[in-house]
């Protein structure tokens, strides 16, 4: 019986998602016709790709019950390292797998540190960051980078079609159900969601708490290398601003995503980064300047989060005990 309800709820959550972003999509087609266009849809997903990789990452580290606040600084020193690559004339294959090795080196480092040495999460990915960030300007000192980029192939991950959709939203769909399958099929996957519901229990029952910490750090950079692979694909240059607005989305779609669906799972970040996409694109074609849409995005995260969120309504539910209200029977009796 209690499997049958869970079932229930869970599809209903679903079904509500559904609803929620058709609702999104219709309004903006009121509003802005374009946005339903062929352009405007292969926008979407384009944009959806990068931004979906990084909340992908993101979710590994979220269901271990940790912060990762590098992913910007990440992102950039990334950005510069495969763009230097390229203007020297590596093959692709090559700046692929070196800018991943890198994502992998530097997610190492803050999931030992965090792991293993106990220093607090989101100090130490502010400060890898930062140092992120600033070794991005060694390559150049701020300039941008764009040689060999239209010879290198890079930008056909952008321009390639595949059953009428973009390579890069395949290699998202790709991704993401290889990760489902990690999660919810074997036990790694249940080994990540022990780490995360509770660490000590899930250390004496065997499992390596400090080693999944540290792999869902480095998971968590190498997809912010493959986020930034498509933006450099998209935009045919590297810069050091690359991949500075990846982290408002993918926190958003992570936790807008398992508050709708009740927990926070790879389905649930690819539904919430399926909306979040949506709302950024659906205002930048309605000329919405960034600083109002990033606020919309966020006031929306809050209301979806209090709206759908067990935990803040048994909150707001509990808040009714400060003001009781008084049966018929006492009202009746206290006016006689």
């Amino acid at each position: 019986m209690s499997g049958w309800r869970e079932w229930t709820r869970h599809s209903a959550r679903g079904v509500g998602f559904v609803v929620l972003v058709l609702l999104v999509g219709a309004v903006f087609g009121l509003i802005e016709p374009r946005f339903l266009s062929a352009a405007s849809l292969n926008g979407i997903a384009r944009h959806m790709a990068a931004n979906g990789l990084a909340a992908l990452g993101l979710t590994f580290v979220v269901i271990v019950r940790k912060f990762d606040l590098s992913i910007a600084g990440v992102a950039a020193f990334a950005a510069m390292s495969m763009g230097a690559m390229i203007a020297a004339g590596l093959p692709l294959w090559l700046v692929v797998v070196a800018g991943l090795a890198l994502g992998a080196v530097i997610g190492a480092i803050s999931g030992i540190a965090i792991s293993r040495f106990g220093l607090p999460d989101i100090v130490t990915t502010i400060a890898l960051g930062s140092v992120g960030a600033g070794l991005a300007f060694v390559y150049t000192g701020g300039r941008s980078i764009f040689q060999n980029f239209f010879t290198s192939g890079i930008t056909d991950l952008n321009d390639a079609r595949l059953l009428g959709l973009g390579v890069s939203l395949w290699l998202l769909v790709a991704i993401y159900a290889l990760a489902w399958f990690v999660l919810d099929r074997t036990r790694t996957g249940l080994a990540f969601y022990a780490t995360g519901e509770n660490p000590r229990a899930a250390h004496f029952s065997g499992i390596a708490t400090r080693r999944f910490v540290a792999l869902a750090y480095v998971l968590c950079a190498m997809c912010t290398v493959l986020a930034v692979l498509l933006i450099l694909a998209e935009s045919g240059t590297a810069e050091t601003n690359k991949g500075a607005n990846l982290m408002m989305p993918a926190y958003a779609g992570v936790f807008l995503g398992a508050a709708i669906m009740g927990g926070t799972s790879v389905v649930a970040s690819f539904g919430g980064i399926l909306l979040i996409t949506m709302l950024l694109d659906g205002f930048a074609l309605m000329g919405v300047p960034y600083y109002y849409s990033d606020g919309v995005v966020s006031l929306i995260l809050l209301i979806g989060v209090l709206a759908f969120s067990d935990s803040a309504r048994g909150f707001l539910g509990g808040l009714r005990i400060l003001w009781p209200r008084k049966s018929p029977r006492s009202i009746k009796g206290g006016r006689a």
